[in-house]
């Protein structure tokens, strides 16, 4: 991920900790700072890439400016949905696509 990082990729999950073996234990102490971090991202760049992956980043959503950004949405890639979507949904290269495509370096 350092190699991701050094491009400029911001990976940010929904919730930052989680009580072992329960997931979304967190979430609730996590869901302003995100959203407010998100909208933040959304208004102060532009031509940025959000994946939102699973239920609780696609409500993120609506803190996303779809005008100035590409948003791709999926199911999340945990072995309990990897199938049901994710799996095919080819992100990667549809990031990869839009980078060549409609961003000027």
């Amino acid at each position: 991920m350092e190699h991701w990082e050094r491009q400029g990729v911001f990976l940010l999950n929904t919730a930052l900790t989680v009580e072992c073996h329960k997931p979304n234990s967190h979430a609730k102490h996590w869901e302003r700072f995100t959203e407010m971090v998100i909208d933040y991202m959304s208004k102060n760049n532009d031509k940025l890439i959000f994946l939102l992956w699973g239920n609780n980043a696609k409500e993120k959503k609506k803190f996303i400016d779809g005008d100035k950004h590409y948003v791709l949405q999926s199911t999340h890639p945990s072995p309990f949905s990897f199938h049901r979507g994710f799996n095919t949904c080819d992100h990667f290269n549809k990031t990869n696509n839009y980078l060549e495509e409609k961003i000027m370096w």
